[in-house]
């Protein structure tokens, strides 16, 4: 259900490929830690962002980062990758793989937030199996579209199918998946994501309704009925969502704020980002993740 945007895509001058040294040393994610500072990028620092546990994300958008600019839509579904923006997600990749396990990792987020785009990035560099869970459904429903199951079977049918293909997906591993918006409502869902690694992909409404916009509404049941201008009608039925929604974002196990990083990078807009610079940073939250996790792990005795 993610559509493609063509977009322009400038080159960041950030950073010299050739010395940039992120691959794990020993087996502990603890040494890891004490090494960072050595491994970081020249001019960029991919600070650890935790998971916030909050309720005023929807607006909380900083003045020196926008949403959108007059020649562009949320740059969210791009599949472009630079040769030096590619080098440095397969780094980053073999630094957290070594880690997982083989533990599968469930992309979260609002609709239009590029779950499919970035999942598609972070299997290829692992070596994983990717999997959408709107595409799984259409197919177990022979083809028809998440669009037509809502109108001919009712949003609870459209749940039912999305809880029964993220239950077959927990049995497995080195899987990537990319979730439906909705299917954080479900706690039986959040269940079986977190035998592996949720990941919410937090992008400002503004940036959303902007892409959506964009594209069209026809693939999206929850705003396709709506009257109105295209970025007004998303912005309102998002905003709504995002009221319903909000807080169950809030379980997955890391966040990536698109805003943040825009303002790390000196972006002026969260459009300017690339799927990589998205997935790059993903990774970098889940080895947050996966430090902390280790560090819990650990009894008292042996820090």
């Amino acid at each position: 259900m993610e559509a493609a945007i063509t977009q322009r895509i400038q080159y960041p001058s950030w950073v010299d490929c050739r010395k940039v040294e992120c691959k794990p040393q020993r087996g502990s994610l603890r040494y890891s830690q004490q090494v960072k500072v050595d491994r970081r990028f020249r001019g960029l620092s991919l600070a650890r962002l935790q998971p916030e546990r909050r309720n005023d994300q929807r607006r909380a958008v900083s003045p020196a980062v926008s949403c959108s600019d007059n020649n562009s839509s949320a740059l969210l579904e791009t599949g472009s990758v630079y040769p030096f923006d590619e080098d440095i997600l397969k780094r980053k990749a073999e630094e957290v793989k070594p880690y997982l396990n083989g533990r599968s990792m469930y992309l979260v987020g609002m609709m239009g937030s590029g779950k499919t785009t970035v999942g598609k990035l972070m299997s290829k560099v692992l070596g994983y199996t990717f999997f959408d869970c709107d595409t799984l459904i259409e197919q177990a429903m022979n083809g028809t579209s998440v669009a037509e199951i809502f109108v001919h079977h009712g949003e609870n049918f459209f749940r039912g199918k999305e809880t029964d293909a993220l239950k077959k997906l927990s049995s497995r591993y080195q899987v990537v998946v990319s979730t439906g918006g909705g299917a954080v409502i479900r706690p039986i869902n959040w269940k079986y994501m977190h035998k592996g690694i949720s990941i919410w992909l937090d992008v400002p409404l503004e940036a959303l309704a902007h892409r959506i916009a964009a594209v069209g509404t026809d693939s999206r049941p929850l705003l396709h009925d709506e009257s109105g201008d295209a970025y007004s009608v998303a912005f309102k039925r998002l905003s709504a969502i995002w009221d319903e929604r909000g807080e169950a974002y809030t379980n997955a196990n890391a966040r990536v704020s698109l805003e943040n990083i825009a303002a790390k990078r000196g972006y002026k807009n969260v459009s300017d980002l690339t799927p990589t610079e998205i997935a790059i940073e993903a990774f970098e939250q889940v080895l947050s993740f996966l430090e902390k996790e280790e560090t819990m792990e650990i009894p008292d005795g042996d820090l």
